[in-house]
């Protein structure tokens, strides 16, 4: 079974061009300063506009003000919007109407308690990220390497469409993706040779155990 691949956390045009090769089908910038994937508004809107046009290209947010969200969109174009702080549902609704675009939301699991929150998203959000919850006192609320156990998952059903993060590897997604069914992966830190730095041959390998790339290749070969 194969999986959409989302290579999160790009910096740089190489890397961007890497993961759409391997058939990433998204590609995620971040706009969160604590992060060390942060991209300033000039950096981001340069990247995105050479960024190939097979990736969606989404923009990872915390806890936004609508501030920052409008001087993000007037100059990056973006075509998803991800939110990755502690946003209630209610505030995932405005973004979506403030923005015009779709909003994925990512949600933190670590205990079946955690699972209920993928209802209450799902009504509101156009896709969900489910991640590993990061630990009290993290630095970052995604990007960590660490995974959660995937078992909690197990015939879930999904009011939409939804993408499975956290310590993800090209070691690691075939049994994830096994597993749990996941449409959808997400990768940041499982493909980087430093922090920030994508590695292409780690995007390749993620790609093929993913089954991406040789989904993008049938697609490339048909009619």
């Amino acid at each position: 079974m194969s999986a959409a691949v989302k290579i999160c956390g790009l910096t740089r045009a190489e890397d961007a061009a890497a993961a759409a090769a391997a058939g990433a089908r998204f590609g995620g910038l971040v706009f969160f300063p604590r992060s060390p994937r942060h991209l300033d508004v000039p950096r981001a809107a340069a990247l995105a506009r050479t960024m190939p046009e097979e990736l969606a290209r989404v923009g990872l947010f915390v806890n936004p003000t609508d501030e920052a969200l409008d001087a993000v969109l007037a100059e990056v174009p973006l075509d998803i919007v991800q939110l990755h702080g502690g946003e209630t549902p209610a505030r995932v609704a405005e973004v979506r109407a403030r923005t015009g675009l779709p909003v994925m939301k990512a949600v933190g699991i670590a205990a079946p308690a955690d699972l209920d929150r993928l209802w209450d998203y799902g009504l509101v959000a156009d896709l969900l990220l489910v991640d590993a919850k990061p630990a009290p006192g993290a630095a970052l609320p995604g990007g960590n390497g660490f995974a959660f156990d995937w078992r909690l998952l197990v015939g879930r059903r999904f009011l939409k469409p939804w993408m499975l993060a956290g310590g993800l590897t090209p070691d690691n997604v075939a049994e994830a993706i096994r597993l749990t069914g996941a449409p959808a992966v997400d990768v940041s830190s499982g493909v980087e040779s430093a922090p920030g730095v994508k590695d292409a041959d780690l995007i390749r390998a993620f790609a093929r155990a993913a089954g991406a790339d040789a989904a993008a290749e049938a697609g490339a070969g048909s009619p």
